[in-house]
């Protein structure tokens, strides 16, 4: 034995034997900095199960806590222009939407679904902070018109999770014009006497809350959720006075008449089961016969056997 048998040949083994270890294992709690196991906070829909802060969560991974069993099938959303302004800054608006494209693995900022969440028929719409800050574009326009055709088609309620900050600087006054867009498609849900049911996660800001996020039958949203038109920075700097602990988030809001229910996100489903079916006139479910949502995660979108687009 020598040292190249002794020293040279298990330097290379374990050179060549060496695992990578994936780095998204673990999540920081941005809240009380504990590190969370990624499967762990999976399985609590994205929550801090130390200080229960609820951290952004994708559309799909909502759907899928949200229909029975995971399943649900995407509603086709008609594409708008895909640069109408021609739009640059420091990068062209079609660079900016492929890079979102491939962060998320989604279309666009908003998803739009029907399914069955405890055996009640929806249709359910989510916004996506992760694409370009959730922000109203045309396409979020677009989605909820989509969203509202088909609650009223298939005669059920619509329940729209929102996060967004705000309209599409990219778009301009295109973006703007959906804030009456969505308003119509509202209306044309009241008209149909069909229930919509907003559900305002964070941060829900902008003209998100000067149109459609404001104008539920009832409006719930998640806590600490961070839910105005302006932002506290913005309106401190006008007024040149500090604002009070907690403004603008759902629990103050709640206090002051703005909202019917601050809820945490794992009581969320059955939630809105219950106000789903008293709207609808549809006796209360039994809760030992409901289906349970997913028992996994979310498959990433490409290899998901449930949302395929619908035909």
């Amino acid at each position: 034995m020598n040292w190249i048998s002794n020293y040279v040949r298990p330097k290379i083994n374990s050179l060549f034997s060496r695992r990578e270890v994936p780095e998204n294992l673990w999540t920081k709690c941005p809240e009380c900095g504990t590190m969370l196991f990624h499967r762990e906070l999976s399985d609590n829909l994205n929550v801090c199960t130390n200080c229960n802060h609820h951290m952004p969560i994708s559309p799909r991974a909502r759907f899928a806590a949200l229909f029975d069993a995971g399943v649900f099938t995407e509603v086709k959303v008609p594409d708008p222009l895909p640069d109408p302004l021609q739009f640059r800054d420091q990068k062209k608006y079609p660079e900016r939407l492929k890079a979102a494209q491939k962060q998320t693995g989604e279309k666009e900022a908003m998803l739009v679904a029907e399914g069955e969440m405890g055996r009640t028929p929806i249709v359910a719409a989510a916004q996506d902070f992760s694409f370009m800050a959730g922000s109203m574009g045309m396409y979020v326009g677009n989605a909820i018109i989509a969203a509202a055709r088909r609650a009223v088609d298939l005669k059920r309620p619509l329940i729209l999770f929102s996060a967004a900050g705000g309209a599409r600087m990219q778009e301009g006054i295109l973006s703007l014009l959906q804030m009456p867009r969505t308003t119509v498609a509202v209306q044309m849900l009241k008209e149909a006497g069909l229930p919509y049911i907003v559900v305002l996660t964070h941060p829900t800001t902008g003209g998100v809350t000067a149109s459609y996020a404001m104008l539920g039958d009832v409006q719930i949203a998640e806590p600490n959720a961070l839910i105005c038109f302006a932002g506290p920075r913005v309106i401190e700097q006008t007024i040149r006075e500090k604002l009070p602990e907690g403004f603008q988030r759902a629990e103050y809001l709640l206090d002051h008449g703005m909202l019917d229910r601050v809820t945490h996100r794992k009581a969320l489903r059955d939630e809105l089961i219950a106000i789903t079916r008293m709207l609808m006139g549809m006796p209360p479910a039994v809760k030992g016969d409901l289906p349970p949502p997913a028992a996994e995660p979310a498959p990433a979108p490409a290899e998901a056997a449930t949302g395929a687009p619908q035909a």
